[in-house]
């Protein structure tokens, strides 16, 4: 009877990093965090996951320590992670090894960590699981035509459509027909999280690609060419033909490449009664479905990006079946309407035939929207509890904690700009004052723990569910 609760997330890069702590935050303070299984995903919000789950119990643990850890790298200058130093210190390795050279954040220290690490944080039950989500596309077509959700936990990485997973760790390696042919070391979360994890953020790659000419430069003026490697994924070259603005304006304007990691589908042929079977008919919403021939299989390499290109949620591996999620709890974070990812996400499950609750909210509400929603389905058990927390400031301008009023000295501090186009935590900001960090910490904390009658709400619908289906 007990109900099976999942945190579902969106992107929205540092906003998404930052108010992620906020709401565990407050989960931790209604003693909610013990209830939860899974906590999925998607670009700027795995920022905030592959940290947590660097200490093996930090939802035992008080956060106040990891939001101070966030709190000191978010209120410094990031600029000092693109010197040439830094660079060097993290591509030449890695090159040497056979990747690519993509995509990637740099610490300001070296950071060994990486995915297949997360189990120790995972062994004795203590933590939710982890998922982060991405996007598998093909680079001649749209994601109308083509895109395949694609799962990685600490244990496997793999394809929703095909059920078709590997080790963590044996990402990135080359696979031909399902046997290992080249072991390549595990990527550290540093690299993940930019070439997998956040690989599509526009702003982070305008950023990569601006410091990455400038690197090309110096290589070319300083550096000797290094050897050829027939192993060594494919890059791109930027070929400085009209000067530096030249580069940096089409970088700025024209769509970015994704990024490449060997395809560990290779060699598999989809079964000749694909189009008729069942057990692929779920994730089947894209026009090259029709043409086995053209899946997945016979590409070299997976062409990974953020989920944003389409939806930006990480609801699809909370939709298998076999997980039976009850409640899931929609942290929202995106850019533009706070509302689209939930609405989106719903008309694509309900198209798909996966048990979802209809959304719908007037225009007028959608203009004013409270803290908490609650969505669900009586006429469809198998379809989850939505539990849905825009990112707004309603009450909290004038309660500072609960049922606490503020003084008229205190009001400033329920002021927290996260809507308008002024807002200092758009997409593009990078860095924030301490005062900006600890207000939206404040205000994301102080949402859930004001809709703590919601949440138990929730909790007792899907345990009274769980009754009369019994029965």
């Amino acid at each position: 009877q007990v109900p099976v609760v999942a945190v579902m997330t969106t992107g929205g890069g540092t906003r998404a990093l930052t108010s992620l702590l906020g709401n565990l935050l407050g989960l931790q303070k209604l003693d909610l965090l013990d209830a939860i299984s899974y906590i999925t995903g998607s670009s700027g919000s795995t920022w905030t996951l592959s940290h947590l789950y660097q200490s093996t119990d930090w939802s035992r643990k008080d956060l106040s320590r990891p939001i101070g850890e966030v709190r000191r790298h978010m209120t410094k200058c990031k600029l000092s992670c693109f010197s040439l130093e830094s660079l060097n210190l993290y591509t030449l390795p890695r090159r040497s090894l056979g990747f690519a050279l993509s995509l990637f954040l740099v610490n300001s220290q070296k950071n060994n960590h990486k995915l297949s690490d997360e189990r120790q944080a995972l062994n004795q039950g203590q933590n939710p699981l982890p998922i982060y989500m991405i996007l598998n596309i093909k680079e001649d077509y749209s994601l109308s035509e083509f895109k395949e959700w694609v799962e990685f936990t600490p244990y496997e990485v793999g394809f929703l459509k095909y059920g078709a997973f590997i080790r963590a760790e044996d990402f990135g390696s080359e696979f031909f027909m399902g046997r290992l042919m080249k072991k390549l070391p595990e990527s550290r979360i540093c690299f993940m999280k930019g070439d997998v994890l956040h690989c599509d953020n526009l702003n982070c790659i305008k950023m990569y690609f601006i410091f990455n000419i400038i690197r090309t430069l110096h290589i070319a003026t300083n550096e000797p060419s290094p050897p050829a490697r027939s192993h060594e994924l494919e890059t791109y070259l930027v070929t400085p033909e009209c000067g530096i603005m030249g580069i940096i304006r089409q970088v700025l304007t024209e769509r970015v490449m994704v990024s490449k990691f060997y395809n560990f589908l290779k060699g598999f042929q989809v079964h000749n009664e694909y189009l008729q079977s069942k057990s692929f008919c779920i994730w089947k919403d894209t026009i090259l479905e029709n043409f086995p021939n053209q899946l997945t299989e016979t590409a070299e390499f997976m062409c990974l990006a953020d989920t944003a290109g389409y939806i930006d949620i990480s609801y699809p591996p909370l939709m298998r079946p076999e997980r039976k999620v009850d409640v899931v709890l929609h942290l929202n974070y995106s850019s533009g309407s706070q509302t689209s990812p939930l609405e989106e996400a719903s008309k694509y499950f309900l198209k798909q035939g996966i048990p979802f609750p209809k959304i719908h909210l007037s225009e007028e509400e959608k203009k004013n929207l409270k803290e908490c929603y609650i969505f669900e389905d009586a006429e469809t058990p198998e379809a989850p509890t939505v539990v849905f927390f825009p990112l707004v400031n309603d009450t909290f301008r004038k309660y500072k904690e609960p049922g606490v009023e503020r003084s008229p000295l205190e009001m400033a501090q329920g002021n927290v700009d996260v809507s308008s186009i002024f807002s200092p935590y758009c997409l593009n900001s990078f860095t924030y004052t301490e005062e900006e960090f600890d207000k939206l910490i404040e205000l994301t904390s102080y949402n859930i723990q004001n809709n703590k009658h919601l949440i138990l709400q929730a909790l007792n619908s899907a345990i009274e569910q769980k009754r009369q289906h019994k029965k």
